[in-house]
């Protein structure tokens, strides 16, 4: 049998750059749930929520908001939050084994299926789930800060919502818009029906903002941020943020496939990184043990390759950038 694909590079030693924050002053909360804060305008407007730490491991979000929260951003109309999601595995990061910590029993961002959340299962993450739902269920505009362990360029997920998209372009950092349907293995807190319904006027989306634990990443998530809250309009001119990045308008692209891996044995064919585009149709990228995986289309984006993905996860998302 002709082997096409390389076998699966090792692991690498990821290098932690960032230094874990110290968020203990946040942990109590206030509007009933550890590790919310929420600061009031006394004026009419939009909840606002900014979230990190999903996953345990992401620190840059956590250092994003702790930054925000310290040098006292204050909305001037509206709510705004700041979330601290999964404490429990945050508690547990070790820069030694970075990787260890993104949950502890489950994947927190592939529990927001209803059906789920209502059911009779428990586990770490999805308990926490349930805990900041009822805070979750207020928020108007949601913003979830994210970041990679691959190599890859930065990126919003918007979701499929027509809202979503729109969100995502006025945020404008990253350029990158990505529409797609998740994850086949869960729900993410985006897809919840609060924000994924067409139906409710309420949106989020996800920023991929980088590699994990790199200075960079923070960076481009305190872009986001700033995008986010002028466009909605809750912070003043003097907020303490960055100033405006110039917009050279973003790039809009729909994943068309979303390739799971189905074997113990997938391996791409070379070292992609997030953001590569594969010219030509038919183009073999990947083996999974003795399927080959081909891109459907020209001009085909490479969304988040995860170059050593468990069995039954996304590989890779191939998306199809849309006219204009």
């Amino acid at each position: 049998m002709v082997q096409y694909a390389h076998p699966p590079p090792p692991l690498p030693d990821f290098k932690v750059r960032l230094t874990r924050p110290d968020i203990a002053t946040w942990l109590g909360g206030n509007p009933g749930v550890p590790g919310i804060v929420t600061r009031e305008s006394g004026r009419p407007g939009p909840h606002v929520a900014l979230l990190s730490l999903i996953h345990g491991n992401e620190i840059a979000g956590a250092i994003v908001l702790d930054r925000l929260l310290r040098a006292g951003l204050t909305p001037i109309r509206g709510r705004l939050s700041f979330g601290f999601i999964n404490l429990a595995a945050f508690e547990r990061f070790d820069p030694q084994r970075p990787t260890a910590s993104r949950f502890l029993d489950e994947d927190l961002n592939r529990v927001w299926d209803e059906t789920i959340l209502d059911g009779p299962r428990h586990t770490i993450e999805l308990d926490r789930a349930r805990e900041v739902r009822p805070f979750i269920d207020t928020v108007d505009v949601l913003l979830d800060l994210h970041s990679m362990l691959w190599p890859s360029e930065a990126l919003i997920l918007s979701g499929v919502p027509a809202k979503g998209r729109a969100l995502a372009r006025a945020i404008g950092t990253p350029s990158l818009v990505v529409a797609d349907h998740g994850h086949i293995n869960g729900r993410r807190l985006i897809d919840y029906p609060r924000f994924a319904s067409p139906d409710t006027p309420h949106v989020a989306c996800l920023v991929e903002a980088g590699q994990h634990w790199e200075e960079t990443t923070v960076e481009t998530m305190l872009g986001s941020v700033a995008g986010l809250l002028r466009h909605v309009g809750v912070v003043g001119p003097d907020a303490p943020m960055p100033p405006p990045i110039g917009r050279g308008g973003a790039r809009m692209a729909t994943v068309t496939a979303a390739v799971t891996a189905m074997t113990s044995n997938f391996a791409f064919v070379q070292t992609y990184r997030g953001g590569d585009i594969i010219p030509r149709r038919n183009t073999l990228i990947a083996m999974d043990g003795e399927t080959e995986i081909r891109t459907p289309h020209d001009d085909c984006l490479l969304v988040m390759p995860a170059l050593r993905p468990s069995r039954g996860h996304t590989a890779v998302r191939l998306g199809q950038f849309e006219d204009g």
